[in-house]
């Protein structure tokens, strides 16, 4: 494997995880960043298209507006699989998402597994998510108890 492909998929590797990072810390607008102005998003709860988001503006008011229903999340980025061609690529990332927010006056934690299936572009030396499909096959929402 070529020094140029390590890394490609090195940056790409940071690239999802840089993503996935911000959304934990609320970082909406800088998340916006790491797409391209008209990146498509959508997001698949089973085999329904529960949204199809496209420009950054719209991706991002959709993010924000379901942060703002979050206390706080944390995403765990598992494997990631890349193929290159030149300035593009396309990869798969698995990721557990967990959200917390309120019901009833409880906290209630909400566990997903999500695959995302990206494209990337690579502009003036940057790589960018141009696309991002998101699959949530597993979903569960239970109340949350807090640590004894």
């Amino acid at each position: 494997m070529s020094h140029e492909t390590l890394e490609a998929r090195s940056a790409l590797k940071t690239l999802v995880d840089t993503f996935s990072t911000l959304a934990d810390q609320g970082r909406i607008a800088d998340q916006i960043l790491l797409l391209t102005p008209d990146a498509n998003v959508q997001v698949y709860m089973g085999d329904d298209l529960v949204f199809d988001l496209v420009g950054a503006r719209q991706v991002e008011e959709a993010f924000a507006a379901f942060a703002a229903t979050m206390r706080r999340s944390f995403h765990l980025n598992g494997q990631h699989v890349v193929e290159l061609d030149g300035d593009a690529a396309t990869g798969i990332t698995y990721c557990q998402v967990k959200h917390v927010s309120d019901a009833d006056g409880h906290e209630v934690i909400t566990d997903s597994s999500v695959r995302y299936d990206d494209t990337y572009v690579r502009r003036d030396g940057r790589w960018f998510i141009s696309r991002r499909i998101a699959r949530f096959t597993m979903h569960e929402t239970r109340a949350l108890h807090p640590a004894s």
